[in-house]
């Protein structure tokens, strides 16, 4: 790949918890954890800009070495992120175990690109951010970051992977909003994390059933270490943000269409209003492009249930613990005119959502996995992150993102989305394409905005 021979690799460090007296400690995965075991590891991708000041590369060696040094604090709170899965011993059930002397594999390298390019939210090539975001190393480790500092000095790039086993957006930002606070001296610190995964009960045996079809025994599963090995060039990631003001017109069209369909008007969130009004456009320029018959349709996105199960699991509860909710709804639903086809998509939303909150939603769990796999046979869009993780909020000291990219979600019909990078409270949406269906879909999406009355 062309953009692989711009990174050069400094050195890699192994970083270890700073307190040297942690003891081993075994976690033992959840049901909630096991599903991830065959998957890809997520990769998120933070690009700074430096200060003048910065440019002098004694300073900037300082910046690395200051994320580092706060990274091994924050892994005294972390600590099971430093060691690895494996096969309890004498069980066929899988643990994270950390002994000391574990640590996380930390990259510095230099890379020959533009700090303006890289953040421009026009479409931007995958494959130039892919070399940024590190892999994992081999042996089921979870976690591996990469600091690059790009042309000039003028940015670093903080490339974050982490295993979707170990922890789902909200456990792997609550690390990065703990290690962003020990570097920028912030008086006031992120909760700890709650490390016990027994709070997690499991009366109806779902371990087993998300486990089922995994090899056991001698032969362990091995991690996929990438999620973005090789990337055509002509994939691109743009990014679309829907601020207070769109978000509040879709909510506002949604409402006219209720009252057109005789239909109770309901709550609409600015994170259900940002998904229908993605959906809707993603399709409909899908659908244009291909003419594809597809009947149905499926979006994908998770819910957090850590408030939701009974006893409910504390907020900072670290590990996995959302549920799939997937919307349903035919290809010419969708693509109605006017605000027709946001509407179709915003009830399909609202309709997931409610069965996966309501009473006795959990009786269906142990058909996750298929109904999932389904939807992904059918065609899918699925959501990746979530607004309220705050990454724009990540600032280790030099400032905030100038951009967050979730590199694992830059594949098509992956949605990853985010807090606006201004703060205002809008919505921040990465959208990938090969070149041509980009323009396309930049298209549909002016034609919606239009539609909304933007």
């Amino acid at each position: 790949m062309g953009a692989d021979s711009n990174l050069r690799v400094l050195h890699t460090a192994l970083v270890t918890p700073s307190d040297d007296d942690l003891p081993p400690h075994s976690l033992p995965l959840t049901f909630f954890d096991v599903k991830w075991l065959r998957g890809p590891p997520v990769q998120r991708l933070f690009l700074y800009r430096l200060q003048d000041h910065h440019h002098h590369h004694a300073s900037v060696q300082q910046l690395i070495s200051d994320l580092r040094a706060s990274l091994s604090k924050a892994l005294n709170l972390f600590y099971p992120l430093a060691g690895h899965v494996c096969l309890a011993p004498d069980t066929n059930r899988y643990e994270l175990f950390y002994q000391p002397g574990d640590g996380v594999s930390f990259t510095v390298a230099e890379y020959d690109a533009d700090i303006d390019d890289l953040t421009s939210d026009g479409p931007v090539q995958v494959a130039m951010l892919a070399p940024l975001v590190p892999s994992l190393p081999k042996g089921r480790a979870v976690l591996a970051l990469q600091a690059t500092v790009l042309l000039g000095g003028r940015g670093l790039a903080l490339g974050v992977t982490m295993h979707h086993t170990a922890g789902d957006d909200a456990s792997s930002t609550h690390l990065l909003h703990t290690w962003a606070a020990l570097c920028n001296g912030a008086v006031e610190m992120p909760p700890p994390p709650v490390l016990d995964h027994t709070l997690v009960a499991d009366p109806r045996g779902l371990y087993h059933i998300y486990c089922q079809g995994m090899p056991s025994g001698g032969n362990e599963i091995e991690f996929v270490t990438t999620s973005v090995s090789s990337v055509p060039d002509d994939q691109l990631v743009a990014t679309f943000t829907l601020s207070q003001e769109i978000l509040t017109a879709i909510k506002d069209a949604l409402a006219g269409e209720a009252t057109r369909h005789g239909a109770p008007p309901r709550r609409c969130s600015s994170t259900l209003a940002a998904y229908s009004f993605i959906w809707s456009c993603y399709y409909r320029a899908k659908q244009e492009q291909e003419q594809s018959q597809a009947k149905t349709t499926h979006f994908l996105f998770s819910v957090d249930h850590r408030a939701r199960l009974k006893p409910p699991l504390p907020a900072t509860y670290f590990g996995n613990c959302s549920i799939p909710a997937i919307a349903v709804a035919c290809h010419d639903q969708l693509t109605a005119s006017g605000t027709g086809g946001l509407f179709r998509a915003f009830t399909a939303i609202a309709n997931a959502l409610e069965e996966v909150v309501g009473e006795g939603s959990q009786e269906r769990w142990d058909g996750c996995g298929k109904r999932v796999m389904e939807a992904a046979k059918a065609g899918m869009m699925f959501v990746v992150g979530s607004p309220r993780f705050r990454v724009y909020q990540v600032d280790f000291g030099f400032g905030r993102p100038a951009k967050v990219v979730a590199v694992s979600g830059a594949m098509p019909g992956a949605m990853p989305v985010a807090d606006a990078r201004n703060g205002d409270g809008g919505v921040e949406v990465g959208l990938t394409f090969p070149a041509g269906g980009m323009q396309h879909f930049q298209r549909c999406f002016a034609d919606a905005m239009h539609a909304i009355g933007m």
